[in-house]
């Protein structure tokens, strides 16, 4: 074979070898984003599902207030 073909291999293969790593790491690169976004998307759907007990909370201490307040301005 002549020298010219035989560099024309190699570099193909590496070219190949190359691209193929590539790809794969950009694959797990892009499944391990997706993997974190989740993970913040259930914290916030976890954080939404808290959110109406912590508003029902804050009504009934603020209840608690106003007839605090008003049994003290009453003598």
């Amino acid at each position: 074979m002549d020298s010219t073909v035989i560099v024309a291999l190699i570099s193909l293969a590496g070219t190949l070898v190359g691209s193929l790593g590539g790809i794969v790491v950009s694959g797990k690169l892009t499944a391990y984003r997706i993997q974190q976004l989740e993970n913040k998307v259930a914290e916030h759907n976890n954080f939404a599902r808290r959110m109406p007990v912590i508003e029902e909370q804050i009504k009934v201490i603020n209840h608690r207030i106003n007839d605090l307040e008003s049994g003290v301005n009453q003598p």
